[in-house]
């Protein structure tokens, strides 16, 4: 982890110096949010109560599109699952992961966005599942049932769902600091350290398994309130039986084989070694998430963020799929990385695959979603593609229940709108995460601040915030500010009350403004974007510019169809191909390419005036241009763009160079993104 700390007296700034410290050093000196209990490390960041951060502009409109869309809705578009029949609400249906899932994602966006609507339908899984726990301590469904299609009526002691609901009921705390979870989670855990021992979390599947990392993060919570030395030993065990997932970053060839593990199990695993650092103090917890980013790089690894998994693992071709659940819970696992380490690099790696791989994946008004996506996607039809789980061809088409998904892509934008800000070790506040939004928050002697971040990031390179004291008495405090510079932005610019701020601002380091903070006062970050290009499969080139990928513009021909398949059962009663009449097998120009000739061809276009909600093709902020060459022999291949030597040094037939336009990935349907170089 990297600070950069920039101290002052009164309001100037007067010393900057550079220190660089692991988790758990720094000592927990915040009296307004209680941080890590010893012996847990204690962390830099801390998360906030749901409902303190707010969102704003593009993000609000996102939020309000779930609360009227899917997610907001999801006990009348998925009711065989979702309703009255659900084993989490009593039924006799489905016992296993979907209700929950759901959940999970409902109950933040409803108390972040104060829907009372939608807090009523999250009240009766929350009342349920704390009514249904035994005197031993177990909770959930515990009846096995018949097959049912279209229901999961098995497995219903599995330990894995309820690793789901556990964090249901952690956030159901945060919300409304109900004390009954406390007494319920107490006693669940007292019953998983009697009972793991006779039933490990691999005794029913290996989901649990796989992702003990879910449940060994709400025993560190627990242990934070409670102090129950029990929880620790719990925790212990809990680690045991998960999947070593820091042996497999460390020393073994997973990220190396195909078909190794299942793309969202490594989403939910990728967290554990460091969910589990902060008992073991183990450097080597931390060390094994940065080699399995190094080793997806040029393996499995896809340039936004993730890798190519349609459901097991493959090599990064541009045309495999990755999934969307894949998607939701890297993101989560990135978020808790990123407070308990105070590591950059996993803020930079969040914003990559929410700014990019999420817009793209669901559909505007939140009515339907793609289970696969592809980073080179040149139509989206119902047709047989290189999948390793096809599901009935129907896993690229917009739908409600193609595919998967549909229970678990919830969480994604509520948790992160939650995690854009954090209180600190130091007694302050942390925006490290940047979008338009709002917090009220505990700073310095237990002062509230009220911060409105406005921006158009990360598409505008400027973020300004404005800070208030809601409180008639307190009208200044003393804390420290902190403010995330990624690694991609060699020169960022402060500005206090429009004053520079002479500071050494590195890249991919925290700046960290310690001052006494007025009513009115404004800060003003610019983080200047430069194209820059990158390397992936086969030595495709990508272009980026600041968190966003630039993909090639290609026209949407939207189609509404009705499934004519009584033998299908992975659709839903209606889904979208997405088509288009645009050329897409351009090769992009090597002379073009030096670092040195890239701002003088690649030629940015900003919108004079950036829509309310920018994530499509027609709102789309910014436009790159450069040139291009058509390569005739690059064509399509059972609905995908077909093989391709991405890099080659020997001649081909190509058209003449012509004009062709870059947008941000997460604007597309349709895209190039990886391209070849000729």
């Amino acid at each position: 982890m990297k600070y950069l700390l920039t101290i002052t007296l009164s309001s100037l700034i007067s010393i900057t110096s550079f220190s660089a410290t692991l988790p758990g050093n720094e000592g927990s000196i915040n009296i307004n949010y209680p941080n890590n209990r010893y012996p847990l490390a204690s962390k830099p960041y801390i998360e906030l109560p749901i409902g303190d951060v707010k969102p704003a502009g593009w993000l609000k409109i996102q939020m309000e599109r779930m609360c009227t869309g899917m997610t907001g809705h999801l006990d009348s578009i998925y009711t065989k699952v979702m309703g009255p029949r659900n084993g989490w609400l009593g039924g006799d249906g489905d016992v296993w992961e979907r209700g929950p899932y759901w959940i999970d994602g409902l109950l933040p966006l409803a108390y972040i966005m104060n829907d009372e609507a939608l807090i009523q339908k999250v009240k009766p899984w929350v009342e349920w599942t704390l009514a249904s726990q035994k005197p031993n301590g177990y909770f959930g469904p515990d009846t096995d049932r018949d097959y049912e299609p279209g229901l999961q009526r098995d497995n219903a002691q599995d330990w894995w769902p309820k690793m789901v609901m556990l964090k249901v009921l952690q956030q159901y705390y945060s919300a409304t600091n109900d004390q009954r979870v406390i007494s319920f989670l107490t006693n669940y855990f007292k019953y998983q350290l009697s009972e793991l021992p006779k039933s490990p979390l691999g005794k029913w599947t290996f989901w649990a398994e796989q992702r003990g990392g879910d449940n060994l993060m709400v025993v560190y919570w627990l242990y934070n309130i409670t102090g129950d030395p029990f929880l620790l030993e719990l925790g212990e065990l809990i680690h045991k039986q998960t999947f070593n997932w820091t042996d497999v970053f460390l020393n073994q060839d997973h990220l190396a084989r195909q078909n190794s593990l299942h793309c969202v199990n490594l989403a939910q695993g990728f967290k554990e070694p460091v969910i589990y650092y902060q008992q073991s103090h183990n450097p080597q917890n931390l060390e094994a998430v940065k080699e399995a980013v190094r080793k997806m790089r040029h393996t499995i690894g896809f340039p936004t963020g993730l890798w190519a998994g349609d459901e097991l693992l493959r090599f990064g071709n541009p045309t495999q799929g990755s999934e969307l659940c894949t998607a939701v819970e890297m993101m989560f696992s990135l978020e808790k990385m990123l407070e308990i380490t105070g590591d950059v690099q996993w803020a930079d790696h969040l914003e990559k695959v929410a700014y990019n791989v999420l817009p793209t994946q669901i559909k505007d008004d939140f009515s339907a979603r793609q289970y696969y996506q592809q980073v080179n996607q040149i139509a989206i039809t119902c047709e047989g593609r290189n999948f390793v789980s096809p599901h009935e061809d129907t896993d690229i088409i917009f739908g409600e229940l193609s595919g998967c998904c549909t229970s678990n892509l919830h969480q994604g934008w509520p948790k992160f709108t939650r995690h854009l800000w954090f209180a600190t070790a130091d007694n302050g506040i942390a925006s490290l995460i940047y979008a338009p939004s709002e917090v009220t928050a505990q700073v310095g002697n237990d002062i509230t601040v009220k911060i409105a971040e406005k921006t158009d990031y990360p598409f505008e390179e400027k973020i300004d915030f404005n800070l208030s004291f809601p409180s008639k008495k307190d009208k200044k405090a003393f804390f420290p500010f902190h403010l995330r510079i990624p690694a991609w932005c060699n020169n960022p610019v402060i500005t206090i009350n429009g004053e520079a701020v002479s500071i050494a601002a590195h890249s991919g380091e925290i700046v960290r403004i310690n001052r006494e903070w007025k009513d009115g006062d404004h800060i003003q970050l610019e983080l200047p974007m430069r194209i820059s290009t990158s390397n992936w499969y086969d030595d495709a080139v990508v272009i980026e510019r600041g968190p966003l990928l630039y993909s090639l513009k290609m026209d949407e021909k939207w189609e509404r169809k009705v499934d004519q398949r009584p033998e299908s059962s992975h659709k839903g009663e209606w889904y979208y191909e997405v088509t288009s009449t645009s050329a897409w097998n351009y090769s992009l120009i090597r002379k073009y390419l030096k670092e040195e000739e890239l701002e003088k061809n690649f030629v940015v276009r900003k919108a004079e005036n950036i829509a309310p909600y920018p994530w499509n093709l027609e709102n789309a902020p910014i436009t790159i241009k450069t040139k291009g060459r058509i390569l005739p022999s690059w064509k399509m291949f059972k609905g995908s763009a077909g093989p391709v030597n991405f890099f080659m040094q020997a001649n081909e037939p190509m058209g003449d160079e012509e004009t062709i336009e870059l947008i941000p990935y997460g604007c597309t349907t349709l895209r190039i993104t990886e391209f070849p170089v000729r």
